[in-house]
């Protein structure tokens, strides 16, 4: 029995592990944007 409760905690932190590497978008904060000037149509 310890042996299947072992078993299921490696399986549920390699599942966690693995779902970590799908992550998208940066790993930092970026940095202030400045706005755009204006533009008139003339």
């Amino acid at each position: 029995m310890k042996r299947l409760f072992t078993a299921l905690i490696a399986l549920v932190a390699v599942t966690t592990l693995l779902a970590g590497c799908g992550q998208k978008g940066p790993l930092y904060l970026p940095e202030e944007s400045q706005p755009a000037p204006a533009q008139s149509d003339e």
